[in-house]
């Protein structure tokens, strides 16, 4: 019998075969060699049941029928991969050990469980825990499998994590949409992530803005000319401002204080998923959810990057050789000038700063890998520069500055002035042909303390001996900033630190375990607030909708803040990490959940029902985003109320009927709602819904009328569920479901 190999999606399957056996034959589904058969999953081909599997009442969405909890919960195929399961299972009777090789981490570990578990697999199995898909470390993870057995505690946590999320979603939602007779979804990690965005938002709302005045000083000594800024209490009266401004402009001065002192700036960090997020959506607007797609492609397709979704900023012992033959496969690339630059003897395993195995659990940080990039789109190679210049830093010194503090007094009056001189550029030649980002002030900003620094190139001194001229004051006004609206970046690093405010790198580090979500999940979350209508993106801003607003509100006012607490859902989090290193009972976290999941059904049960025309937004006020007309603002905030599956119920003011339900003896009309063409009906059990994403296409509505109306499309260009591109017609396999297939 052979050894069955799992991996998690067809390309890393392919890589692997290509890697431990490549003269095995491709059978499209699964590839067969002398010692092994490798074969995939297409992401999750199993998930939890709907509640309806455990009782038909549960079809209709009913307060009196909450709180659903199974005592057991039941798994379901995805129709759609259903073919590539029984594949597997198979496969699986040919089979005397399996490799899970799904991808190193909770969900991959999930995925693989929950196959095991569907198809009732009793062989022994080892797991493969690699880090790049490059052919050297897939036969070393092959020459070094760890016992299956090993990860129990990790199956545990994700299946602790996918079972409360089930519980919190399955009651949270249907008792606040059955109660209020809106969709109105919740969320473990959903609901405190829309509560930071509300919080900041209220707080923008409410920020009176302040007016005041700061006076800046030019001053002369010799040849060197030097700012600085009064200092006293901030002035809000225009008249003092000029008056204190006429008292010192012209007089003689004298130095205070001088100091200089030198510093250094260190390289940042390498990176783990959030920061690379954060830095790709400030410098190239990419969503999170971007940004995890295209390195997932770096690193699964093009094989030139580490596993992306690590949530560390370290290596280990071992990962340093790895780094300098990346160095070496760099030459004679667009980064060869920077390598001939590096210096490889400041990265080695006494690096705390680098090399760190403390702070490696499942994956070190991002890497390039020593395999040439080709063939990579304009997003792709953007990423791939973000990463490979954060990697290339790591091997040059220090940047090098003289900080020189100057108190100046002219008439009793005191000015501060903040010079960084830089000595030497170190690392951050790498970034020297970028725009430089706007000027920032370390510390506080200018507005809030009259402070500001200074950074020059050339040689800055002055002589505390000798005397000044203050030959100019210059009043300028000001006024106070409310806080920023989250943009995806900033929302990112309040999930990972659960909403604390947090600049201290070690600080940020400690709340890793504690955030909310996990990096691979956090893009999915934002994703999901935009979907169900929570959040709106103004360029990069993350606004509130009315719809969201409501939620919050609602959440809070039933008594449930528990719900809404970033901070209490970041210490769940931290409890699944715990449950992963076999510290924390899975359990005792379950039993807590339930608990948790029954006290919202009966806080909403109480509940006032809200008025309908709270979840709308005035049409009048609705901001339009940029690209989108007033006119469509309105449209969008009368959007028709959403089913529970996800579309849309018509309105009068909703999509127009595109054609009649084709169920027999329905009656319904089929409309265009969020994310599918749903029936009138599903009120009354229809259950017709087509899907706009379908086989690699956004469906239009005349596809959608021709797969009603005649059963099929014309010809066109669609994509199987393995990524394979094929010509085909869509047909409508069941009038039941508008389940669709291809016929080619």
């Amino acid at each position: 019998m052979k050894t069955l190999v799992i991996a998690e999606k067809p390309d890393m399957g392919r890589n692997i075969a290509a890697a431990i056996d490549p003269k095995a034959k491709n059978h499209r589904s699964y590839i067969e060699g002398e010692h092994y058969i490798i074969t995939w999953a297409i992401g999750h081909l199993i998930g939890l049941a709907e509640p309806d599997a455990y009782d038909d009442r549960y079809k209709k969405w009913n307060i009196n029928d909450l709180p659903i909890i199974p005592d057991r919960f039941k798994l379901v195929p995805n129709r759609k991969t259903i073919d590539q399961l029984k594949v597997i299972g198979e496969l699986a009777k040919r089979s005397n050990l399996l490799v899970n090789s799904c991808d190193a981490g909770r969900e991959g570990q999930y995925i693989f469980s929950l196959i095991q578990r569907h198809l009732k697999l009793s062989q022994p199995v080892k797991r493969l825990w690699i880090s790049d898909l490059t052919p050297e470390t897939i036969r070393k993870g092959f020459a070094e499998l760890k016992d299956g057995s090993d990860y129990d505690n990790l199956t545990k946590a994700a299946t602790a994590r996918s079972e409360a999320d089930w519980l919190i979603g399955m009651n949270g939602s249907r008792a606040f949409t059955t109660k209020h007779n809106v969709l109105l979804s919740v969320g473990r990690v959903q609901t405190p992530v829309l509560a930071l965005i509300y919080d900041r938002q209220k707080q923008i709302e409410a920020f009176s803005s302040l007016k005041f005045f700061e006076l800046e000083g030019h001053f002369k000594q010799d040849g060197t000319t030097y700012r600085g800024m009064w200092q006293g209490e901030r002035m809000t009266d225009k008249a003092k401002a000029d008056e204190l401004a006429a008292k010192v402009k012209g007089k003689p001065g004298r130095i205070a204080s001088y100091e200089a002192k030198e510093t250094k700036e260190y390289p940042f960090k390498l990176y783990d998923l959030t920061l690379l997020q954060r830095d790709a959506n400030g410098k190239y607007g990419f969503s999170a959810k971007k940004t995890l797609d295209t390195a997932q492609a770096l690193y699964e397709k093009h094989k030139v990057i580490s596993y992306p979704r690590t949530n560390s900023n370290y290596v280990t012992e071992q990962n340093i050789p790895e780094m300098h033959k990346t160095l070496n496969a760099l030459q004679g690339t667009a980064y060869n000038e920077w390598v001939q630059g590096a210096n490889r003897g400041l990265v080695h395993k006494g690096n705390k700063f680098i090399c760190n195995p403390a702070k490696v659990e499942d994956h070190h940080a991002i890497l390039p890998t020593n395999r040439k990039a080709g063939g990579l789109s304009a997003d792709e190679q953007k990423l791939y520069d973000l990463i490979v210049r954060r990697f290339l830093s790591q091997f040059y010194p220090a940047a090098e500055y003289k900080v020189h503090s100057v108190m100046t007094e002219v008439e009793n009056e005191t000015f501060k002035t903040t010079v960084k001189e830089l000595l030497s550029l170190g690392w951050k030649v790498i970034y020297a042909d970028q725009k430089k980002d706007k000027a920032k002030s370390k510390g506080k900003e200018t507005d809030e303390s009259g402070e500001e620094e200074i950074e020059v190139s050339e040689p800055f001194s002055v002589n505390p001996g000798e005397g000044v001229t203050c030959s100019d004051a210059v009043v300028k006004e000001k006024d106070t900033q409310p806080p920023k609206h989250y943009t995806e970046g900033t929302l990112l690093k309040a999930m990972e630190s659960a909403g604390k405010q947090i600049e201290d790198e070690e600080l940020r580090e400690a709340m890793k375990d504690s955030g909310l979500g996990t990096p691979a999940t956090r893009a999915a979350t934002i994703e999901r607030l935009k979907n169900v209508g929570y959040v709106d993106m103004q360029g990069k801003k993350i606004v509130v909708t009315q719809k969201g607003r409501t939620a919050i509100e609602l959440i809070r006012g039933a008594g449930i803040d528990l719900l809404t607490s970033p901070e209490m859902t970041g210490l769940w989090e931290r409890r699944l990490n715990e449950i992963s290193r076999g510290t924390a009972s899975n359990a005792q976290f379950m039993e807590n959940v339930k608990k948790f999941a029954t006290m919202i059904v009966d806080k909403v049960r109480v509940q006032s029902r809200a008025a309908k025309t709270s979840f709308e937004s005035d049409p009048s006020s609705a901001p339009a985003s940029k690209g989108t007309t007033r006119k469509a603002a309105v449209s969008r905030s009368r959007a028709a109320k959403p089913k529970p599956d996800g579309t849309a119920a018509p309105s009068a003011s909703s999509s127009a009927v595109i054609a009649a339900c084709p169920r027999i003896g329905c009656g319904g009309s089929i409309f265009m709602g969020r994310k599918g063409y749903g029936c009138s009906h599903y009120k009354e059990g229809c259950k017709f819904v087509i899907w706009k994403d379908s086989f690699g296409r956004s469906l239009t509505n005349t596809q959608v009328k021709a797969l009603v109306e005649k059963g099929k499309t014309a010809k066109l260009k669609l994509r199987l569920e393995d990524g394979t591109e094929t010509e085909g017609k869509l047909v409508l396999r069941n009038i039941d479901n508008g389940e669709l297939g291809i016929e080619t």
